[in-house]
């Protein structure tokens, strides 16, 4: 069990490690993220983010015709990116309301887990509708039982990383705009 945690001695990432987080996190996040060290490492939840972001890839292509090279591209970057964005968004959330309480290592493995489990059925167009809210809800529990924070705390730091992350996204369309006009 302790063998999917990024402890001391469990430095060693496998296929089974992947399949036996993923196993855990579907069947009982709570008590996945109770047994997660609260200062944990970067490299298991890298590792499984990694994983599943390349399923996500793969299976995203699957419904897609062209430009499939170039879409394999935006599509990985945009899952694991996505991640090191939402844990930046919430760790200066955290930091300006409530004083860092937590340590960007355990917020990432938050992010990296929550997003990477989600991602197994979020390549379907209509499931981004559902797997979306559970990957918030699952990084809410996370910043609860993994981080230790209040879940009054988990909910601010959440809701404001949602509204940070939109304003950002909202503030790039004038230069996505823009770099649409250039082709």
């Amino acid at each position: 069990m302790a063998e999917t945690m990024d402890m001391p001695g469990s430095e060693r990432f496998t296929i089974g490690t992947y399949f036996q987080t993923l196993t855990r996190l579907l069947a009982s996040p709570r008590a996945f993220f109770s047994e997660m060290p609260a200062e944990g490492g970067w490299r298991h939840p890298l590792c499984f983010l990694f994983l599943s972001s390349l399923f996500f890839t793969g299976a995203s292509l699957t419904v897609m015709r062209e430009h499939t090279l170039l879409m394999a591209g935006v599509l990985f970057v945009n899952a694991m990116g996505m991640s090191l964005i939402s844990t930046g968004a919430a760790f200066v959330v955290m930091t300006m309301t409530l004083g860092k309480r937590a340590s960007l290592g355990g917020l990432f493995a938050v992010f990296a887990y929550a997003a990477g489990v989600t991602m197994l059925a979020s390549w379907i167009p209509f499931f981004v509708r559902l797997t979306e809210p559970w990957k918030w809800a699952l990084v809410v529990l996370g910043l609860v039982k993994g981080c230790r924070l209040e879940w009054f705390q988990a909910i601010l730091i959440a809701a404001f990383s949602i509204v940070v992350l939109i304003l950002f996204f909202w503030s790039l369309a004038p230069f996505i705009g823009y770099v649409r006009g250039l082709s």
